[in-house]
């Protein structure tokens, strides 16, 4: 977890040293929850990367480990207690799906779920099952005699939020305030994509470029 207040104060001494409070906070808050899901949304395409190429047998610096600290944090269990369940409103995207004895049920596609279930070979079966998650997002098991089971995923992350005791002050109120879901080691980055995302709004094309500039050596240096 990432103290919300700790990287609005630090964006706005970066920001303008010596106009405090030149991103206002209704400002930030838009700014700090894009910054949140572009980190959180990169977090995929690198496991997908990352797991191309060989990794190391230190656990501290194997880049998949390491992503996969990061998303421990989201990753959230659900039981099904029907064939057809929906989606959880926080969800993002699926891990895993398993019956009471924590057999693996196969995830397909609705096209190929709709072909698997016609051929008389490939029909599902109870030690066979598939799901698939149709367009009203719905979690949808075969064959339906399997009513329970758990549903692994990950969810979005919290909405970020930094409130003071009096609207335009900046008298930082911690318990009407929510923190950064991502892990520790994000805040200097949550901190350079919202400059950049002020930068762009406040038509600042030098803090735009020297976030972005700050945002591109992390990721080269991630992913050396």
């Amino acid at each position: 977890m990432v103290s919300i207040d700790t990287v609005y104060q630090r964006v706005l001494a970066l920001a303008n040293k010596e106009q405090r409070g030149y991103i206002t906070p209704q400002e930030f808050n838009l700014f700090a929850n894009q910054a949140q899901m572009d980190i959180f949304e990169q977090y995929f395409y690198d496991t997908n990367q990352f797991g191309r190429i060989p990794g190391n047998n230190s656990s501290h610096s194997d880049p998949l480990d390491i992503l996969e600290d990061k998303l421990d944090i989201f990753h959230t269990k659900q039981p099904l207690t029907s064939n057809v369940s929906s989606l959880p409103n926080d969800y993002y995207r699926h891990i895993a799906l398993f019956t009471d004895d924590n057999s693996n049920i196969q995830k397909l596609s609705v096209k190929e779920a709709m072909q698997v279930s016609q051929g008389p070979l490939t029909s599902p079966t109870l030690k066979r099952p598939i799901y698939y998650i149709d367009n009203n997002n719905q979690i949808n098991v075969l064959p339906e005699t399997i009513t329970s089971g758990s549903f692994h995923y990950y969810r979005k992350p919290a909405i970020a939020s930094w409130s003071s005791y009096l609207i335009g002050s900046e008298l930082y109120d911690s318990n009407n305030s929510v923190n950064f879901e991502l892990h520790p080691s994000e805040e200097t980055k949550l901190v350079i994509k919202i400059l950049g995302l002020a930068g762009i709004t406040l038509k600042d094309p030098a803090l735009y470029q020297i976030a972005g500039a700050e945002d591109n050596k992390n990721i080269q240096q991630e992913k050396q």
